[in-house]
């Protein structure tokens, strides 16, 4: 009998905790549009199955990738190591003691990097770094996630989140508020605008190779927001495409008109059906961590042009390379980053 009431008082305390105790996110009920789910111009296909696996095991989560002018292969580890690989070669090329994800060489061959946890860095050719950015208006990054650069050489970034960082990423998801802001850095004086505010989870950057806009992943509302650099819609923004049937992540400018765009999960029915009741949404974040929803096993890239048409789209169910949080083109291939794999993916562009 002792035995029962124990585990009775256990079973109480825990349901209590799961009602009650304090959680960090603030949620708000938001009703997604109904999930277009993989058909029609999202149908399921195997051409990321074709993938070629590198360097296994030698860059962990290996994020965000970017290729040098001698097709060399770069990529923001973990650990706060920027790998370099030169064919079978691997070495440390730069080390930011905070955790880099996008990447992207500037017009002077310099490596720019957004760093989630220091911000906006600049690593020359013999691997230094130097600070560019942490704030702006006062406003510390928090999560600085991507970036990429203007034919002017502005440098276009994101902050996902400024109440959250990398490390609680689901956080900010589920609390579902316009965190995430959209900022760009002018290299001649070094000062950083704040371009959009209120984004839900800023992520992926990508620039019109004419400079008439720039592109921002909104991955916490399934779309992608255009900002207008130039022209009569100067300062305006709009959505270039939405609803998308997944987490968008990273996206980059491809050639030919092609924007990629990596998806690191497929949406699911559980979180459609908790995203309207911020009440669960809370219970989730006092779950431990291997209950919490995680990204779906699953490769997806998309390729739209600048109307928000789907030119390319490239899955694989299977899952062989996973997690792709950013797609970057180059001499006819395509080189993939990921949330969860430790290693980089190469697939030939499609044609």
């Amino acid at each position: 009998m002792k035995k029962y009431h124990l585990l009775a008082a256990v079973g109480f305390l825990f349901f209590a905790y799961l009602l009650f105790y304090p959680t960090p996110i603030d949620p708000v009920a938001w009703a997604p549009a109904p999930n277009p789910g993989l058909a029609g111009r999202y149908a399921p296909n195997n051409y990321l199955g074709a993938v070629d696996y590198r360097y296994r095991g030698q860059c962990a989560q290996c994020e965000d990738i970017a290729v040098d002018s001698l097709g060399r292969i770069y990529g923001g580890a973990s650990d706060g190591k920027a790998i370099r690989f030169d064919g079978d070669q691997r070495e440390v090329f730069a080390i930011t003691n905070g955790r880099p994800l996008g990447l992207h060489f500037d017009h002077f061959g310099n490596l720019l990097v957004a760093d989630a946890h220091k911000g906006l860095l600049l690593v020359d050719s013999l691997g230094k770094v130097k600070v560019l950015a942490t704030e702006q208006g006062g406003r510390p990054f928090r999560f600085t996630d991507d970036l990429e650069i203007g034919p002017d050489g502005t440098v276009y970034f994101s902050d996902a989140s400024w109440k959250f960082g990398v490390e609680d990423y689901k956080l900010d998801l589920l609390e579902h508020r316009p965190n995430g802001r959209l900022l760009a850095y002018n290299p001649g004086d070094g000062t950083t605008r704040l371009l959009l505010d209120s984004l839900y989870f800023a992520n992926g950057i990508a620039v019109d190779p004419q400079g008439q806009y720039v592109l921002v992943n909104e991955t916490g509302a399934y779309r992608v927001r255009r900002y207008w650099l130039s022209g009569p819609r100067k300062g305006q923004n709009d959505i270039l495409i939405d609803n998308l049937p997944g987490f968008p992540d990273g996206i980059s400018t491809g050639s030919d008109g092609i924007f990629w765009i990596a998806f690191t999960s497929i949406r699911t029915p559980l979180l459609e059906w908790v995203m309207p009741r911020p009440f669960f949404r809370k219970i989730i974040t006092r779950l431990p961590s291997f209950m919490q929803p995680a990204p779906e096993r699953y490769g997806f890239v998309l390729g739209i042009n600048e109307n928000g048409e789907v030119v390319y789209n490239l899955q694989d169910p299977a899952g062989k390379y996973a997690q792709i949080a950013s797609v970057q083109e180059f001499d006819g291939k395509l080189y993939l980053g990921s949330l969860g794999e430790n290693g980089v993916g190469v697939v030939a562009r499609p044609k």
